[in-house]
């Protein structure tokens, strides 16, 4: 018997950066504490055909594909559940985009 858990009649849900909410962000970081790599990562096509590459988490009723990026590494590389204290779980706006300043500093 698998102890895979059937995903299949979880709402699925994609999450674009910009939509990253303090919940989301910190189940990412709860699945992924090292990072994620290739083998974590999901392709497939959106309604308009563009390729998508996501990761995955879940909740109790919810799978979750949250779009890859370069600001969703530095995000969850420099995670603080502090930051979002003041913020409810769902609030999209609490999730603000790095500076591309501190960004490029990281890849020095």
């Amino acid at each position: 018997m698998s102890n895979k858990r059937d995903t299949s009649n979880l709402k699925r849900v994609i999450v674009d950066f910009k939509k990253l909410t303090p919940e989301v962000l910190k189940l990412l970081v709860e699945a992924y504490p090292d990072g994620y790599d290739d083998r974590n990562i999901i392709s497939f096509r959106n309604a308009s055909g563009e390729r998508i590459e996501a990761v995955e988490v879940l909740t109790e009723d919810t799978k979750y594909l949250v779009k890859i990026s370069a600001k969703l590494e530095y995000t969850m590389e420099n995670y603080d559940e502090d930051d979002y204290e003041d913020f409810e779980d769902d609030d999209p706006e609490a999730v603000a985009e790095p500076d591309p300043e501190d960004m490029a500093q990281d890849d020095e």
